[in-house]
């Protein structure tokens, strides 16, 4: 970020006014800011001082968490904003619609798991050549004996 003097540094908020009023860890803030998905000014002092939009970006980051959308997609989505500015409603809905899909199909397949394991639960082996939760259609017997995934789409 471009250079500020004292007078827009008094307007800014400290590391720890962001974590109070985001409910995020500061170790968490630190953590974003050098994945570069927040930016910091710094102060004479050195210490990071941080624009109030940047609550709205914590938010956005938060959220999307939340629902599983991995750090690495939350930060292309807001790189692709003009010029990485705060996103606003009408780019929230853009993102919101990108990832819509790809959440409908992880629920869909999280159902499958759910289905399947509500047959398994009576015998409770986990441990047969052909079980569904621990050798999806038999593909991975192939691999030999050991641990599996449960998910055919990880």
């Amino acid at each position: 970020m471009g250079k500020i003097g004292p007078a827009q540094i008094s307007r800014l908020l400290t590391v720890g006014e962001v974590a109070a009023r985001s409910g995020v860890a500061v170790s968490a803030l630190h953590f974003y800011e050098a994945k570069g998905l927040i930016e910091s000014h710094r102060s004479r002092g050195n210490q990071r001082r941080y624009p109030r939009e940047v609550l709205r970006r914590v938010a956005v980051i938060k959220v999307a968490q939340r629902v599983g959308i991995p750090l690495a997609e939350v930060q292309a989505a807001l790189e692709a904003l003009p010029q990485g500015r705060t996103p606003t409603a009408a780019d929230w809905k853009g993102l919101s619609a990108l990832w819509k899909s790809d959440l409908d199909a992880r629920i869909e397949r999280l159902q499958g798991l759910r289905d399947q394991l509500d047959s398994c639960i009576g015998c409770g082996c986990l441990s047969l050549g052909n079980c569904p939760l621990r050798n999806p259609w038999d593909r991975l017997s192939e691999e030999g004996a050991g641990p599996r995934l449960l998910d055919p789409e990880e």
